[in-house]
């Protein structure tokens, strides 16, 4: 699990987002690519805005300007020592539970018992479980948002801008998907203006399977739970 401070760490480091270009040429694999992907991204997102002025582009601008404003919103949450991370599972698990019933909990969380994950729930209400399973989660989850491989010391400006723009252009795209496979969570994200901070745990959400919890069984629930937690 990591923390805030490694966010934060992270961050100033790199203002915000600095691409490792010195050392680059001796990256392999996977760590490059997310480089190569990166400039791609900030470099698309530069040239809208230097389209600004002209008719065609301007929504365009007006949506990257609200997203970039979004985004610094997110980061001065987590700055200011908030577990965004937290905040947005425990979103997450809201939504799923607000609609369940005592019964269909009590199914969950004695599902989750049999492979030994323990929900401390004062009480089987949706707002209570949520809370419950968003604190179990967020103790056990490996949340691995590969720092490294995203970034590292800037090689000069042009790189930095550009890849700090690359990095909300990522942060944009996986809000942007998040608002197709799961509109609910999205706006509970929205209102909270953390939908940008999303791509922190996208990875996770993906590998457990998070988005299919709107059409499975209560069963299946429990699973992604499990898998969220290991």
């Amino acid at each position: 699990m990591y923390s805030n401070n490694e966010v934060i760490s992270y961050l100033q480091a790199n203002r915000i987002l600095a691409l490792k270009l010195d050392r680059a040429v001796y990256a392999v694999g996977q760590q490059v690519k997310n480089q190569v992907e990166m400039l791609e991204k900030g470099a698309t997102r530069l040239l809208y805005y230097t389209s600004c002025f002209t008719e065609e582009y301007k929504d365009v601008c007006r949506q990257q300007l609200n997203e970039d404003l979004r985004f610094s919103r997110g980061v001065y949450r987590i700055i200011q020592n908030s577990d965004v991370v937290y905040h947005m599972l425990w979103s997450y698990f809201e939504e799923i539970f607000k609609y369940k019933t005592h019964t269909q909990l009590e199914h969950i969380k004695k599902a989750l018992m049999a492979v030994n994950i323990h929900i401390a729930a004062s009480s089987l209400t949706g707002a209570g479980f949520a809370l419950a399973v968003a604190t179990s989660v967020r103790i056990g989850v490996n949340l691995s948002m590969q720092l490294s491989a995203l970034a590292g010391k800037s090689a000069g400006t042009a790189a930095t801008i550009g890849a700090t723009y690359g990095l909300i252009q990522k942060a944009a795209d996986s809000a942007h998907r998040l608002s197709i496979q799961y509109p609910a969570y999205y706006s509970a994200l929205y209102m909270d203006q953390l939908e940008m901070m999303y791509f922190l745990i996208e990875p996770a959400f993906e590998r457990a399977g998070a988005m299919d919890v709107q059409w499975v069984s209560d069963s299946d629930i429990a699973n992604i739970i499990t898998k969220m937690s290991r």
